[in-house]
């Protein structure tokens, strides 16, 4: 969805990304972590067509961001970690102008505001003024600023800060949900706890240079090119009939009396494998307890990461 190739960006007597070239597939969760200064805010600057590289590409979609902005603008979405709302507007109003900028036709914006402020739990919040909401609910505010027209891409800069625990969590649940309707998300930030509950991926950048991207998910390379997650099932009690049930699946470890955690490998993102397989262990009388993929933890993750090699280094 997202691909950069080679991106370079200077600000006066510093160079801020060296050569960055990343491939963000379609309908994930990027976790963009860095230091400060890595250059993250920057690159999130670059893939919205905000800062204009000293030279490099970057697409999203199939459309080139430097050549037709305004075409990528459409399919886009960008919150800015120091976001501002107009403070003598509703929220309605503010949505409504957020609609009518990204070209929705006049007919559309009442429908497409309504429908966002469902989304967002804002409904009751339409004709209050911006400047009497909460921060959570201002960050509400301005993140359906930024899908209000449907983006396929959506990029948040530090979307969480300032937030209390229960706006994070509420922040985290409406991150799932968006990726549950195909959207394409890269978030920002210091807190990779948070970030570890919904980021399927990570992007981690140190001093302008990509060091690790890579899917948290364990996984392989199968036949044909196929990519298989690993999947772990917890027994609640004995099972002998679990190694009749998992025969044909190509599994990794099997302990049908559930003191350990059985695991096995299944299609990536093949929800309907998933699903019926769990239906079939429980049809069967199989006690499934717990039936997860087996993630790293975005913060062994980044920890492997290490420093990122400086070999081809622009001048």
């Amino acid at each position: 969805m997202i691909h950069v190739r080679d991106l370079v960006f200077d600000y006066l007597g510093h160079r801020a990304l060296h050569g960055v070239s990343v491939d963000i597939p379609k309908g994930t969760v990027t976790a963009l972590v860095g230091p400060n200064g890595a250059g993250k805010s920057t690159l999130m600057r670059c893939m919205a067509g905000l800062d204009t590289p000293l030279s490099g590409s970057i697409t999203v979609g199939g459309v080139d961001v430097q050549e037709h902005p305004r075409e990528v603008h459409t399919q886009l979405g960008y919150l800015s970690d120091f976001f501002g709302l107009y403070a003598h507007l509703t929220v309605q109003q503010c949505l409504s102008y957020a609609a009518a900028s990204q070209g929705i036709a006049d007919q559309h914006i009442a429908h497409r505001v309504q429908e966002v402020a469902r989304f967002l739990n804002l409904s009751d919040k339409l004709h209050h003024l911006s400047s009497s909401l909460s921060r959570g609910q201002r960050q509400r505010v301005a993140i359906g600023q930024a899908i209000v027209h449907m983006p396929k891409v959506l990029l948040l800069d530090e979307p969480a800060s300032g937030l209390d625990p229960e706006a994070r969590a509420d922040l985290s649940a409406l991150f799932r949900t968006l990726q549950g309707r195909g959207m394409t998300l890269v978030v920002s930030s210091h807190i990779l706890s948070e970030l570890d509950e919904y980021c399927s991926h990570i992007l981690s950048i140190r001093d302008g240079r990509v060091s690790r991207f890579a899917s948290l998910a364990a996984s392989v390379n199968g036949a044909q090119g196929v990519v298989k997650t690993l999947f772990q099932i917890q027994l609640a009690a004995a099972a002998p009939q679990l190694a009749d049930m998992l025969n044909g699946y190509e599994v990794v470890h099997l302990d049908t009396q559930g003191l350990h955690p059985s695991t096995l490998y299944l299609p990536a993102g093949d929800l309907a494998a998933r699903a019926t397989l769990l239906m079939r262990l429980v049809s069967a009388g199989v006690a499934v307890c717990a039936f997860q993929e087996v993630r790293t933890s975005l913060q062994a993750s980044y920890d492997q990461a290490g420093a990122p090699a400086r070999s081809g280094d622009s001048a």
